[in-house]
C-alpha cells in the first residue's frame, strides 16, 4: 500500500467542498460565527475571530484538513511544519500516532514536499476565504494562518524554505493563486455572494508569523540566530516553541509520577542537552527588545511534545513524543514558571494538552492563541473543536471570559490550574488503567458497525437497545430486553464488574456509559410491570426433569432459561435462603437484601420449584429421583489458605460472612492487615473498618495498587473510607500484635502483564491485632471426589470447554467451573448450558425481545458527562446503528462513509491516506481500516504494490475495474460482468462512489 498521500487540485478539493449544502467534508453541523458571538481578538496586527484551532500536525497538513477544522470552528491555524528535507527523503516509521489515551507519535515535519506544503496552504486559504463568505461561517478576514519552520538557521535560510517563507507571505505571484483565483472567478455561480469585487480583494498574504521548531539539543546561540533571522531579515511575527526539558528532570519525572504516569520511561539526556531554564530566560528578554525594535510581536510556544522511550512497542523505534492530557501539567508549570520570572510581561501560546476541559482556564490566564492535536485524533475527529466553541462562547457570554488577554498576564488562574490538576480525574491516570476493549478479529469488508459494549459484555446484553429505551423512559421495555439475556437485573445492576464500560466509546471523548447503573434503573422502574404481566408460569413441555445445585447466580440463572423454556426445573440449595456468595458473603454496604429479593421475584414468576436447606450429597441420588439433567453449580465457599508463621489468619469468607448475619459477635482488636488485593479483599478492608474497635485497617500486597485484581471504583472505595494499602509488602510472621513483613521489589512482566514480585533482604512490621486472608477462593472437591468426577490439576472439575459437561447429562457452572468469577460469568456459564439442553430437547428459547424506540443517539464530539438514569442513557452514542469512527478520526478524510442501499459503507481512499495509523487506534475491531476495508486506488501501480481488498479504475470511461477481494483474487469487472460478480454489494459500493464522488475518482500521483 501507498504511505504517501496526494494533495487533490483545487477543482477537485472545491468540488468536495461544495458537494452537500449542510455537510462540508463530514463536518455537520457547520460551525456559524456571528458578530454578536463573541468579541474579536487580534493578534500579529490580524482580526481573530477564535483564539483557537488544530496545531501544527496532522490537522494542517493538507487542504482539506484545514477546511475541515475551520467549518468545525477553528480559527487559528499552525501549518505543519517544514524542513529542507521532505517529500520522499523524509522518513518517517509509520504507524506514526497512537492516542488512546495521551498521545504518542513519531512523526515530525510535513510529509509532503516543502513546494507541495505551501501549495496546500494557499489552497486551504483560498477555500476558506470563498467558503466563509458564501456559507455565511464567519468573517472572512477572521482567522489566522501560522507559519511553522524548522529545525536550523542553515535549513531556513536556504532557498528551498525561503522561497515557501516568501510565497506564503505574499502569494500573489505563485502559479497555485492564480490557478486558485482563476478557478473562483469561474465558478462564482456557485459560490453564493462572492463577486468579481470580493475576490479582487481577497488578500496574498496568507501568514505573516511564524513558529519556530527546533529539534531536542538545538543549542541557544542557534535559537537566537533563527529567531534573530525571522524578526529582523524575514519581518516575521515569531514565536519560539520550547521544550517542556526546560522544568529539569527531577521536577518533571515528579510531576508525571505524582499525577499517575510513573510507567513513562525517559532518562535525563534530552534534559541535559536541551536549551536551559535560565538561558532560555535571557534569550527570550533579548528577543523581545529586539521585536519591539522591529514592531512585531514576539513570545513563546508551551510546548513541544516531550520525549520519551518506547518500552511496549507502542509504536516504530526506540523513541515517540508525548502529547495530550500528560503533557498538560508540564506545559501548564512551564506557562507558571515564565510568567513568574517575566512578571506577566511575556506573550505565551499554548498547546500542550489543550482541550474542551481546559480551553476557559487557558484563556483567562491568558494564554492565546490555543493549538490543540491530541484531542482531534479521537472519535469525534474535527467535530470535537464544537465543544471548544460553545464553552469559549458561553464564558464570553457570562463574563467568565471579557476580553481578549493583553500584558501583563495574571499569575493567579495559573496557580489554581496547576492546583485543581493536581486531584482532577481528567489529569490524573488512574490506578488502574484498563485498556479500551477492542471487538475480536477483522472488521468486515462490509457492514462493520458493531456495539462494542454488546461484544465486550459475556452474555452480549443488547446494550444499547435498552439504553434507548430508557431514554425514552419505557422502563417495562427496557427490562424486557435486559431480561432477554439476564435473569438478574438487580445484582448486576449493582455488583457486574461491568466490562462493557472498557469498550464504550464514550472512553474517547470524556468518561463511559453507566451502563450498569442505567440498568439498575431499568430494573427498579421496570419491575412491578413485569411482575404483573407474569400472573402464571409457562407451560412444562419437556418431560425430562432437571436438577440444579446451588442457589446462587450460575443456579439461579440456568434455572431460569431452561424453566422459559418450558422444562421441570427443581433447584436444591444448602442454605435457608438463595442467592449464594452475594446472599451471605458480599456485604450489604455494596448490595441491599432487598435488591437480591427482588431479583428472586423474578425469578420466581417461571415455576422452578425450590428446595432449600437441602444439601446433596449424590449425584446418583438424583438420577435414581427421576432427573435427567443435572447442574452443579455450588460455588467456590472455601477460603484460599496462606501460611503464615505463628498465627492461623482468619479465612475471609468466614469472616465476611460473620459480619453480614452477627457482625456483634466479632471481635478484631484495634488493628487489621487483610492480605490480598481483590474485590474480595476491599470488602473485607470496608466491612473490617465498619467493625467497632477497629482503629486502623490495612491491606498488604506484594506488587503495587496497579497490579492489583481489584477493580477500580472498589480501590477508590477502599482509599476513600481510609483503608491504608501496604504496598510491595510480603507477610512472614505475626507474633504480638504485629506482623512481620518482607519488601518486594518489582521484576521483569510475567505473561499477564504483571511485574513479578522480588523478594529483598529489608522487612517492617505493622500492627495487627488480626490478620484476615483473602489470596483467592476454592471449591469444595469431596463432592467431585465422592461421586467419583475427575478433576484436574489445579483442583477443578475436568469438563468440556464447550458444553460444560462433566459426564454425559452432567454439567458444570458457575465459581465451581474454574474459580472465583463475576455474576455475568456465571450467567454466560447458565446460558451455554441452557441452551445445549433445549437444543437436546428439540425445545426453542423465547424469541429475542426486538422492541427499540426512535430515540436519536447522542451527537458525536459533543461531551457530556455522566449523569443518572434517563439522562444518562442519553448519551449513548448508538453504535450499533452507527459507527464511521475511522471517517471521524481520520485527518485527512481519507476514509468515506457511503449511503448504499440504507447502510453506511466504509471506502478508504489510498491516494489520501498517509498510513499514521489513527484509524486503527480507534476501530473497534482488532483491525486496521486503511488495510482492511475495501480501498479505492487512485493509480494502477500503488493497487498493485497492496494486498489490501479494493479496485482501481482501467478506463474511467468504459467503467473497467480491477476488483482485488480479500481471499486476494483479482477480477477485472465490466458493466457486462456485474451478474456474474461475487460480492454485488461492493459493486453498489462502488455505484455510489462513482456517482456521488467521479472528482476523487479521477485524482493521480
Amino acid at each position: 500500500m501507498n504511505d504517501r498521500m496526494a494533495p487533490l487540485s483545487f477543482n477537485n478539493l472545491m468540488k468536495w467542498i461544495l458537494k452537500d449544502s449542510d455537510t462540508i467534508l463530514g463536518i455537520t453541523p457547520l460551525y456559524k460565527l456571528t458578530q454578536m458571538d463573541t468579541p474579536t481578538f487580534s493578534l500579529y496586527g490580524e482580526k481573530l475571530e477564535l483564539p483557537f484551532g488544530p496545531a501544527a500536525g496532522p490537522h494542517t497538513q493538507l487542504a482539506q484538513n484545514i477546511v475541515a477544522a475551520y467549518v468545525a470552528g477553528a480559527r487559528f491555524f499552525e501549518l505543519k511544519t517544514v524542513q529542507t528535507l521532505d517529500g520522499e527523503d523524509l522518513s518517517v516509521a509509520k504507524p506514526c500516532i497512537l492516542a488512546c489515551d495521551e498521545g504518542y507519535n513519531v512523526e515530525w515535519s510535513s510529509e509532503l514536499t516543502v513546494q507541495e506544503a505551501c501549495e496546500e496552504y494557499i489552497k486551504a486559504w483560498c477555500a476558506l476565504k470563498v467558503i466563509a463568505k458564501s456559507y455565511h461561517l464567519g468573517d472572512p478576514e477572521g482567522f489566522i494562518f501560522n507559519m511553522s519552520v524548522g529545525y536550523n538557521l542553515k535549513g531556513i535560510q536556504s532557498p528551498k524554505i525561503d522561497n515557501f517563507i516568501e510565497n506564503l507571505k505574499d502569494a500573489r505571484h505563485t502559479s497555485i493563486w492564480k490557478t486558485c483565483i482563476h478557478w473562483i472567478y469561474n465558478h462564482m455561480d456557485q459560490l453564493p455572494e462572492v463577486d468579481e469585487l470580493y475576490i479582487s480583494q481577497i488578500s496574498p498574504h496568507v501568514s505573516t508569523s511564524v513558529t519556530l521548531s527546533t529539534l531536542h539539543g538545538c543549542p541557544a546561540d542557534e535559537i537566537e540566530r533563527i529567531a534573530t533571522y525571522l524578526l529582523t531579515t524575514k519581518q516575521l511575527h515569531t514565536f519560539i516553541k520550547c521544550n517542556p526539558t526546560l522544568l529539569g528532570y527531577t521536577f518533571t519525572r515528579k510531576k508525571l509520577d505524582a499525577m499517575g504516569y510513573g510507567y513513562l520511561s525517559f532518562d535525563t539526556h534530552h534534559f541535559e542537552h536541551d536549551l536551559q531554564f535560565n538561558d532560555a530566560v535571557a534569550l527570550i528578554k533579548r528577543l523581545q527588545v529586539l521585536a519591539t525594535e522591529q514592531s512585531l510581536t514576539f513570545g513563546v510556544k508551551l510546548t513541544n511534545t516531550f520525549p520519551v522511550k518506547v518500552t511496549q512497542k507502542e509504536l516504530p523505534g526506540e523513541e515517540m513524543y508525548l502529547s495530550g492530557r500528560a503533557l498538560f501539567p508540564l506545559s501548564i508549570s512551564l506557562a507558571y514558571a515564565f510568567n513568574q520570572i517575566f512578571k506577566g510581561h511575556l506573550r505565551m501560546s499554548f498547546s500542550g494538552g489543550a482541550d474542551a476541559y481546559n480551553i476557559v482556564s487557558l484563556i483567562q490566564a491568558g494564554l492565546y492563541p490555543i493549538t490543540c492535536a491530541t484531542t482531534l485524533l479521537k472519535p469525534g475527529g474535527y467535530n470535537r473543536l464544537r465543544p471548544i466553541t460553545e464553552l469559549f462562547a458561553k464564558a464570553m457570554a457570562t463574563g467568565i471570559i471579557k476580553e481578549a488577554p493583553s500584558l501583563p498576564l495574571p499569575l493567579e488562574p495559573l496557580q489554581d490550574l496547576i492546583h485543581q490538576m493536581t486531584s482532577d480525574a481528567y489529569y490524573v491516570k488512574p490506578v488502574k488503567s484498563i485498556p479500551i476493549k477492542k471487538v475480536s478479529g477483522v472488521s468486515p469488508l462490509l457492514d462493520c458497525t458493531v456495539a462494542p459494549c454488546q461484544k465486550g459484555c459475556p452474555i452480549e446484553q443488547d446494550i444499547p437497545r435498552y439504553m434507548r429505551l430508557v431514554a425514552a423512559g419505557q422502563y417495562e421495555e427496557a427490562l424486557r430486553v435486559i431480561m432477554d439475556k439476564n435473569p438478574l437485573p438487580f445484582m448486576t445492576g449493582t455488583l457486574c464488574n461491568h466490562r462493557c464500560t472498557t469498550a464504550c466509546r464514550r472512553n474517547f471523548y470524556e468518561e463511559s456509559l453507566r451502563i450498569r447503573e442505567v440498568k439498575l434503573e431499568a430494573a427498579k422502574k421496570g419491575f412491578d410491570a413485569i411482575k404483573e404481566a407474569h400472573p402464571t408460569p409457562p407451560d412444562r413441555i419437556c418431560n425430562h426433569k432437571v436438577a440444579i445445585i446451588g442457589g446462587g447466580p450460575a443456579g439461579l440463572s440456568t434455572a431460569y432459561f431452561l424453566a422459559r423454556a418450558g422444562m421441570d426445573v427443581t433447584l436444591f440449595e444448602k442454605e435457608k435462603s438463595l442467592g449464594g456468595i452475594v446472599r451471605y458473603v458480599i456485604p450489604e454496604f455494596r448490595i441491599a437484601l432487598k435488591a437480591i429479593h427482588q431479583d428472586l421475584c423474578l425469578i420466581n414468576q417461571y415455576g422452578i420449584q425450590f428446595e432449600t436447606q437441602t444439601k446433596v450429597e449424590s449425584i446418583q441420588a438424583l438420577k435414581d429421583k427421576g432427573y435427567h439433567y443435572i447442574i452443579v453449580a455450588t460455588g467456590a465457599w472455601i477460603s484460599g489458605k496462606l501460611k503464615i508463621k505463628g498465627t492461623d489468619p482468619l479465612p475471609v469468607l468466614k469472616f465476611l460472612r460473620q459480619f453480614k448475619t452477627s457482625p456483634h459477635t466479632l471481635n478484631l482488636g484495634k488493628h487489621v492487615v487483610i492480605i490480598g488485593g481483590g474485590n474480595t479483599a476491599m470488602d473485607a478492608a470496608r466491612a473490617a473498618k465498619r467493625i467497632q474497635g477497629v482503629e486502623t485497617v490495612t491491606i498488604v500486597y506484594r506488587r503495587t495498587k496497579r497490579y492489583m485484581s481489584a477493580d477500580q471504583e472498589e480501590l477508590d472505595a477502599a482509599l476513600h473510607e481510609g483503608i491504608i494499602f501496604a504496598e510491595l509488602l510480603a507477610p512472614v510472621a505475626h507474633e504480638k500484635g504485629t506482623l512481620l513483613c518482607q519488601k518486594m521489589i518489582l521484576g521483569a512482566t510475567d505473561a499477564m502483564g504483571r511485574c513479578m514480585p522480588i523478594a529483598s533482604k529489608e522487612a517492617l512490621t505493622l500492627l495487627a491485632d488480626t490478620v484476615i486472608t483473602a489470596v483467592g477462593d476454592q471449591i469444595d472437591q469431596s463432592f467431585f471426589i465422592q461421586n467419583q468426577l475427575k478433576l484436574d490439576h489445579r483442583g477443578f472439575a475436568i469438563h468440556s470447554k464447550d458444553s460444560l459437561e462433566i459426564v454425559p447429562n452432567v454439567f458444570i457452572a458457575g465459581d465451581v467451573k474454574q474459580g472465583p468469577a463475576t455474576i455475568v460469568q456465571a450467567i454466560q456459564d447458565a446460558q451455554s448450558v441452557a441452551s445445549l439442553l433445549l437444543q437436546r430437547e428439540n425445545l426453542e428459547a423465547p424469541p429475542s425481545v426486538t422492541i427499540d424506540t426512535g430515540v436519536e443517539p447522542a451527537s458525536k464530539g459533543l461531551l457530556q458527562h455522566a449523569q443518572k438514569g434517563q439522562t444518562e442513557a442519553n448519551r449513548c452514542l448508538g453504535c450499533d446503528h452507527s459507527c464511521s469512527c475511522c471517517v471521524d478520526v481520520c485527518p485527512n478524510r481519507a476514509n468515506l462513509a457511503l449511503c448504499v442501499k440504507g447502510k453506511a459503507q466504509i471506502l478508504h481512499l489510498d491516494a489520501l491516506c498517509n498510513a499514521c495509523g489513527n484509524c486503527a487506534t480507534f476501530c473497534p475491531y482488532e483491525s486496521s481500516p486503511y488495510q482492511s476495508k475495501f480501498t479505492f486506488f487512485s493509480t494502477l501501480e500503488d493497487f498493485e504494490s497492496s494486498c489490501a481488498p479494493g479496485f482501481v479504475i482501467l478506463d474511467y470511461a468504459l467503467r473497467i475495474l480491477e476488483i482485488r477481494l480479500t481471499d486476494g483474487t483479482v477480477q477485472t469487472f465490466t458493466p457486462n460482468s456485474k451478474e456474474k460478480f461475487k460480492i454485488p454489494e461492493l459493486i453498489a459500493l462502488i455505484g455510489v462512489f462513482f456517482s456521488q464522488y467521479p472528482y476523487l475518482m479521477l485524482m493521480k500521483h
